[in-house]
């Protein structure tokens, strides 16, 4: 099934849609979502990407994320996301913004819009998506990046100082 996506302009209007193969080839911006999920521990998921994905294959990752479906809100798809690749489902008044990712070739020419949610329900892992995940306090996720800041797809260390010390206060 083709997955659809809308164009954007610099200011993240909507001027088009298409393709995801075909934005991704061309270059053209689009729109995602990433959500960083926190138990009631304070210790955010992170994911190891399949290394069968086709961008950032087997790197470590936000809880979970995904492209903005054409005519879909950030909100939505995070929602979205969360559900699909690790089975939680959420309100969207569960959600918290806690930054914004300009586009620029190292996010694929995306603006990012990044939540935060708490949540313990247990995961279901989307095996297509996911090879494994683990629950890590931002401490320990800190020391791993510091020391092996290549294990992490390039998206997930623009996002971490947003979640710096979220752990305590979300």
């Amino acid at each position: 099934m083709t997955e659809w996506l809308d164009i954007v302009d610099d200011t993240d209007t909507v001027i088009g849609r298409a393709p995801r193969d075909r934005i991704h080839r061309e270059g053209h911006l689009h729109r995602s979502a990433h959500i960083a999920l926190f138990n009631s521990r304070g210790q955010l998921f992170v994911q190891l990407r399949s290394r069968f994905k086709d961008v950032a294959a087997g790197l470590w990752d936000t809880s979970a994320a995904g492209h903005v479906d054409s005519g879909e809100s950030y909100e939505a798809c995070a929602v979205r996301e969360l559900h699909e690749e690790l089975g939680v489902r959420i309100a969207v008044e569960n959600l918290h913004s806690i930054g914004r990712l300009r586009p620029e070739e190292r996010n694929g020419f995306e603006f990012t819009e990044v939540y935060a949610v708490r949540s313990d329900q247990a995961l279901v892992l989307q095996a297509e998506e996911i090879e494994d995940g683990r629950w890590l306090g931002l401490q320990e996720l800190e020391q791993w990046m510091q020391q092996k800041p290549a294990d992490f797809t390039q998206v997930f260390r623009m996002i971490c100082p947003m979640i710096k010390g979220l752990d305590r206060h979300f």
